[in-house]
């Protein structure tokens, strides 16, 4: 009954200076569903509920990017009994969102290595809102920092070569912002702010690029349990830190 007013007080008292991008890592769907004596399609499909919610508080506090990690590339490797109803409850998840028209929607992630309608569906919900003016949501399905590193650096190769540049000219010249162009964020701000859901103390693999400046806040809830007043404190933490940007 005291949380309405609680989250109340903390928004009254949000400081200015929020994150303008926030990454979130949201993980523990499979143990919650093993807390409460279910199975783990229920724990997916009670994470994909608070997606939705999550929007809505970042919305209110003036956040313009959100990165969703929703599948990793490691993800991809477990038993076809769980991984095809994720795929699907993802899949229904995002185009739920998309429907909405409320939020611009960018897959961020080696959608080769998804079956094809799940990545035509990530693809589709991308063109739906592309006119859409509001925060940019990615959703990183199929997703892995390694990856997404290698594939950055391939793409360079591959345009470097178009233009008919040598492997010893792109040598001298190349630099970190030649590769942070071909980033599947690429043109986006770095986030300011990873969150984790569920007590693990570690990215995992998750914009490890763009994450080296970022400033990270861990919560011991599961995802399917996070609430706004999670969130808020997440976003108070952050604001109570002093960045310096290894300064």
């Amino acid at each position: 009954m005291l949380y309405p007013a609680y989250e109340a007080r903390m928004l009254r008292r949000m400081p200015a200076d929020v994150p303008k991008h926030v990454g979130v890592m949201l993980d523990g769907n499979r143990r919650w569903a093993k807390a409460v004596g279910r199975d783990t399609a229920h724990g997916h499909r009670a994470g994909a509920a608070n997606i939705e919610p999550l929007l809505g508080w970042c919305d209110e506090v003036g956040i313009e990017v959100v990165t969703l990690w929703l599948l990793s590339t490691d993800n991809l490797n477990r038993p076809d009994a769980e991984l095809a109803p994720l795929l699907d409850i993802i899949g229904e998840a995002v185009a739920s969102l998309a429907d909405q028209q409320r939020w611009r929607i960018h897959p961020v992630g080696a959608l080769d290595l998804l079956p094809a309608t799940v990545a035509e569906q990530l693809k589709a919900a991308e063109e739906s809102t592309r006119g859409v003016d509001g925060m940019l949501v990615n959703v990183a399905v199929g997703y892995g920092g390694r990856r997404e590193i290698a594939d950055a650096v391939r793409s360079l190769l591959h345009e470097s070569a178009a233009k008919g540049m040598s492997l010893e000219d792109l040598a001298t010249v190349i630099d970190v912002e030649h590769i942070a162009e071909h980033l599947y964020t690429k043109g986006q701000p770095d986030p300011d702010l990873v969150i984790r859901t569920s007590g693990e103390q570690r990215l995992g693999g998750f914009l490890l690029w763009q994450s080296a400046k970022s400033e990270f806040y861990f919560c011991e809830a599961y995802w399917p349990d996070f609430r706004r007043v999670d969130f808020l404190r997440a976003i108070r933490a952050y604001a109570e830190r002093e960045r310096r940007f290894g300064s």
